[in-house]
């Protein structure tokens, strides 16, 4: 750190850091009382341990004490890499050049500031607490005679226990935070205070940590805002159909179906990075689907309803609006491996059973969707018997799974970038947020309808029944998805915490019909979301799809930039011409309702 001058010191007012003192005093006593009044009115059997990650870790630390030698053994070697670092340190104190013991992985940002190379103590603390951190998380993992799931778990957990212990979280060992302090006599700490109560009152009583300024964007007016009209409805659905921007546009529509899971407008945020409005452009008649926030009255709704009130009431109003028969069809994660279900149904179904004929499909779009759950990733920390009769208990009182307990299941996928650096931002630097839209979308939580979410849970993640023959069965037919013959372009990104893309691609193996796979760089949004103007990222493609994905990449060609202009060659060649007038809504059969966004993407979940 560098020497504070006098004149550099700020110094508080007195009176006014009592009088905020006072407040955030009144203020904390106020949701104590209200926590501790919520905690006595909940069942204390059925919450004890809802992620029941005591005994994994009981399993693994019986494990390793059952052999005492190897860990005195990893223990000295902790020592000896200790002495390494007195050592290099004691080398620098001294004015000698040294070569660091330990270094932060690339792309890790809690120790980007200066001081954590240039000074000697914050430089010790830094290379400290890696050592040791990497150290503990080799141990869990070098630990054997435990079951893969537990294996998962304990490792998965340490990780956030070591993420959570990290130097740069905490006031005394995190350099910036101590000269924001100095600088402003510790106004800096008194908002932090500030901001952990607000978030603590958003949350009533919980931790919601503001990960954006959520009073910077208004769905409708500076997010979503892409021209267009709602043209259909039921109570799981909204149906909106954007206005073209081409005089003339493709013969064959496009249906986009979002996840449930988050709002549709991830696809449509702002015009520098909204996918509907690049698709318009493009000549091609859009129409996506915006699902409702469910509450309670919609608990029995099923997977099933979904697929026939979301999928396949939107291919009728999309036929009737435009007059064609034949549509393609874009899956985003949830909605992806509900569209990869529908399919393998309506290739399985009777004439006479409800739905589209397959026929008329004529391609479908998967945006890293998961078919094969036994790829999937971290997520399957949070999937087994316990954890899942938990939630389900939970969700039978409620009707629903509350928004904001997906939201936390994702950003601990990614805690350091995701929870700690806003814990820095908001409450030790006393900073507000900074307005960012894909944050105030990742905050705009959507419930789960209890029967839907159960049936996902177990048949899928849990059983991984979609891959099997029959292993699910939709409306009375069981489904096998080796009966696709739709031909298909499959997204995945290399960095998907959330659909790992090896998981993914196991469909490329089982469709029948021909499966254009593409890997996408970075993770599960920012790998979609990469308009051709950003000019960031880069993409994979492949002719041939080997059985093994890590073959598909090595030999794989590498392309600059964004994917999307890639899928566009493809798709424009199952769209027919480009030469009917252009569709504007209401020119149908279906008259608009109210203009886009509609409503029901303006439902909070809180």
């Amino acid at each position: 750190m560098t020497e504070q001058t006098e004149d550099q010191v700020k110094l508080p007012d007195p009176i006014e850091m009592n009088k905020n003192m006072a407040e955030i005093a009144e203020r904390s006593s106020k949701l104590v009382n209200d926590f501790l009044q919520r905690q006595a009115e909940q069942t204390p059997n059925s919450q004890i341990d809802p992620l029941n990650i005591g005994q994994a870790f009981f399993d693994m630390t019986a494990r390793m004490m059952s052999d005492p030698g190897k860990l005195a053994e990893a223990q000295m070697e902790l020592w000896q890499q200790y002495m390494q670092l007195w050592h290099v340190t004691a080398q620098r104190m001294m004015g000698q050049e040294s070569e660091p013991i330990v270094t932060p992985e690339r792309g890790d940002r809690r120790f980007k500031d200066e001081a954590w190379e240039d000074n000697q103590l914050f430089d010790f603390i830094k290379q400290s607490y890696l050592l040791t951190a990497r150290w503990i998380q080799d141990q869990v993992r070098e630990v054997e005679g435990l079951d893969d799931k537990t294996v998962q778990k304990v490792d998965f957990y340490t990780k956030q226990f070591v993420d959570a212990l990290a130097p740069s979280n905490f006031l005394m060992t995190n350099p910036q935070v101590l000269r924001a302090t100095l600088e402003s006599g510790g106004e800096n700490l008194v908002n932090g205070l500030q901001n952990l109560l607000d978030d603590l009152e958003r949350g009533k009583g919980q931790l919601k940590i503001s990960m954006t300024d959520h009073d910077a964007f208004e769905v409708g007016d500076n997010i979503a805002i892409t021209p267009g009209k709602v043209v259909y409805q039921n109570e799981l659905m909204q149906l909106i159909q954007y206005e073209p921007t081409t005089e003339t546009v493709h013969k064959v529509p496009l249906l986009i179906i979002p996840p449930w899971i988050n709002k549709y407008y991830i696809l449509d945020l702002r015009e520098k990075n909204s996918f509907v409005k690049w698709a318009t452009e493009q000549g091609l008649t859009v129409f996506v689907i915006s699902w409702v926030n469910p509450d309670e009255k919609l608990a029995q709704k099923s997977f099933e309803d979904y697929m026939s009130q979301g999928f396949f009431e939107a291919y009728d109003a999309v036929t009737q609006a435009t007059g064609e028969q034949d549509v393609n069809v874009i899956g985003y994660c949830l909605g992806g491996t509900m569209l990869a279900s529908a399919l393998a149904y309506l290739y399985a179904k009777k004439p006479q059973d409800p739905g589209p004929d397959p026929a008329h499909i004529k391609s479908a779009t998967f945006f890293t969707a998961m078919t094969d759950f036994s790829e999937a990733g971290e997520l399957g920390v949070f999937i087994d018997e316990t954890q899942i009769s938990a939630l389900e208990e939970k969700m039978e009182k409620q009707g629903y799974l509350e928004g904001s307990a997906m939201a936390t299941t994702f950003n601990m996928l990614r805690a350091n970038d995701l929870i700690w650096s806003f814990v820095v931002n908001n409450y030790l630097l006393g900073k507000d947020p900074f307005p960012f839209d894909l944050l105030y979308w990742n905050s705009d939580s959507t419930r789960m309808p209890a029967a839907m979410h159960s049936f996902y849970l177990r048949r899928m993640y849990q059983e991984n029944k979609l891959i099997e023959p029959g292993g699910i069965t939709l409306k009375g037919v069981p489904i096998d998805l080796r009966k696709i013959e739709t031909p298909s372009f499959m997204l995945s990104a290399k960095e998907d915490h959330i659909a790992p893309w090896k998981g993914t691609y196991a469909l490329t193996q089982y469709a029948k019909g021909s499966v254009k796979f593409v890997l996408a760089a970075s993770g599960h949004i920012a790998g979609v979301i990469n308009p051709p103007s950003s000019g960031k990222y880069c993409y994979w493609t492949n002719s041939r799809n080997p059985k093994d994905p890590d073959t598909w990449l090595k030999n794989a060609e590498e392309h600059p930039g964004s994917w999307w202009p890639e899928w566009y060659r493809w798709i424009a060649r199952k769209s027919g011409p480009k030469k009917t007038p252009a569709r504007k809504p209401g020119d149908g059969k279906l008259k608009p309702i109210e203009e886009a966004p509609g409503s029901y993407v303006r439902v909070k979940a809180h």
